[in-house]
């Protein structure tokens, strides 16, 4: 029992790690006269993604690349049909005309990308250095286009009121305490799955894409009900696109500088190509009537499940 205890513990402590490195950033960038916008961008997308960085890189580090490749084809995953699929029975999402023509292309493009990098059964170094190039260049070019300081950014604002009178001793404090505990419970995490997946002869791979991606886009999925619940949907999609985006580009991208990632066979035959294809399902689906609605999140939750039948 305690494998699992301990497995939990580092899931919680890996959240509530990402809160508080968030709350410090956030407060740090308020001081330093970052915009909203520029913080949303920055700073919580950041945030929101470095649980599965911190799992990423430390699987890696032990030798267990399954988890972290698992751990962003099955956040990925779990993105698009889970969360999105959640959230549109709660309330419509709606769809931008942006959407489509700029966060969805730049989503199939580099998840297309991913699967052609990792085809040859290994990410290396310079392959983190093109994919996290990509990650910087992308960023540089949403700084730089009309509007980006426009957008609605309520939920950071709200953010940014709690946390604007913070000392700068009290924001580095929360800062350092959000990344020690972000280590930490990547490191209870990722050794916890690696004994319960041994004690049942589960692979690492199944682990990755199952329990550890599930858990790490739990941020995701709690803001996307919340905001469904408050009838703030507009949003939604492109924030788990940019989402998506991000694990590839900065995720994969960095854990391969710090130690060149293995991709068995497994996940090119199978998990990559689930992935696309239910991408290009999303696409299916937003062009049908320009929203997510209960029909769409009910064909996305059972492509999720349709994906656990065959994998399990």
């Amino acid at each position: 029992m305690l494998p699992y205890f301990l497995l939990f513990l580092g899931l919680v402590i890996l959240l509530y790690g990402g809160k508080i490195l968030v709350d410090g950033a956030s407060a740090m960038a308020v001081k330093l006269g970052m915009s909203a916008g520029l913080i949303g961008m920055t700073v919580v997308a950041f945030g929101t993604s470095a649980p599965e960085l911190l799992v990423s890189v430390n699987a890696a580090l032990k030798g267990n690349s399954d988890i972290s490749i698992g751990n962003v084809i099955g956040s990925n995953i779990a993105n698009i049909a889970l969360v999105l699929g959640i959230t549109g029975l709660f309330y419509p999402i709606l769809i931008r005309k942006s959407h489509i023509r700029f966060d969805y292309v730049v989503t199939l493009l580099v998840t297309i990308l991913f699967y052609g990098l990792a085809y040859n059964g290994l990410i290396g170094f310079w392959e983190g250095i093109l994919l996290f190039a990509t990650f910087i260049a992308f960023n540089v070019y949403l700084f730089k286009s009309p509007g980006a300081d426009l957008v609605d950014n309520t939920e950071v604002e709200e953010e940014i009121e709690q946390v604007k009178d913070y000392s700068w001793v009290a924001s580095i404090g929360l800062f350092l305490g959000g990344v020690a505990g972000l280590y930490l419970g990547s490191e209870l995490l990722v050794t916890n799955a690696v004994k319960i997946s041994r004690e049942f002869g589960i692979s690492e791979r199944i682990i990755g894409v199952t329990i550890i991606a599930i858990g790490t886009s739990l941020p995701e999925l709690i803001t996307s009900i919340i905001a469904a619940l408050s009838k703030r949907t507009d949003l939604a999609l492109g924030n788990i696109l940019g989402s998506n985006i991000m694990n590839i580009l900065s995720i994969i991208g960095l854990t391969a500088i710090i130690m060149p990632i293995g991709v068995s066979q497994e996940f090119i035959d199978s998990d990559f190509l689930w992935m696309i294809g239910i991408t290009v399902f999303l696409f299916i689906l937003m062009r049908s009537k320009m929203r997510v609605s209960r029909v769409e999140g009910s064909l996305l939750l059972f492509s999720y499940f349709a994906y656990l039948y065959f994998l399990l």
